[in-house]
């Protein structure tokens, strides 16, 4: 045995560590590196602590749509402050239409309808189209009758070959002094007012009708004074 007390003695070598304290160390290894392998589990806590993070904004997302949305309330008041507006700019509109009235230009109903002498016995034909008129000249009178089938209205053509009215809707047939004869017609045609002018020109006016209700009573007012003019 070296003497421990020389400070020339040689220093014993070290043995190597018996099996049993070699196998030993390896957990003691083992708890050491416990720790680095215990750090990956440490992920899914980081996960889960960040996943509230990211929830946040789609919370907050949602928030924000529901704020935006308007309110019960705040649709009905839009709706009356429309219906209020709607009903000022109706009445302006209608109080700007007094300064512009609309004017119903109508055909005159006084017509001027020549000389007497223009005329020759029987039924003319000259101001149907223009004023609806056929200018009757008999011996004694001449009088306008107002071309109105007094059936529907329609208005009777003048056949000089059958010398008589016809009206082409219905076959209703006049005499030369537009007295029905036949046909659906309830009653002759009606005449309109003439009268002689200053210069002595005939002028008629059919706002004023003379007519001879046969069917009741014989109403006859084709004597009348304007109904006719004596020549």
């Amino acid at each position: 045995m070296p003497n421990t007390d020389d400070p020339n003695a040689p220093v014993p070598a070290k043995l190597p560590a018996a099996a049993g304290e070699i196998g030993a160390t390896k957990p003691a290894e083992k708890a050491a590196a416990a720790p680095a392998a215990a750090k990956p589990v440490a992920t899914p806590a980081v996960t889960k602590a960040a996943a509230p993070k990211s929830a946040a904004p789609a919370a907050a997302s949602a928030s924000a749509k529901v704020a935006s949305e308007p309110e019960p309330n705040q649709l009905r008041r839009r709706l009356t402050w429309t219906c209020i507006a709607a009903f000022m700019a109706t009445n302006l509109f209608m109080f700007l239409r007094f300064f512009f009235p609309r004017a119903l230009f109508e055909p005159s109903t006084i017509c001027n309808l020549g000389y007497p002498s223009d005329y020759v016995l029987g039924v003319s034909d000259r101001y149907k189209q223009q004023d609806r008129i056929y200018v009757v000249r008999e011996p004694t009178q001449i009088f306008a009758i107002f071309a109105k089938c007094t059936h529907l209205g329609c208005t009777p053509d003048w056949k000089p070959g059958e010398n008589k009215f016809k009206c082409p809707c219905h076959g209703s047939g006049y005499t030369p002094e537009g007295i029905n004869f036949e046909g659906p017609a309830p009653r002759p045609m009606d005449r309109a007012h003439v009268e002689l002018n200053a210069q002595g020109q005939i002028i008629a006016d059919k706002s004023r009708l003379y007519m001879w209700d046969r069917s009741k009573g014989g109403r006859d007012e084709f004597n009348d004074p304007g109904a006719f003019i004596a020549v």
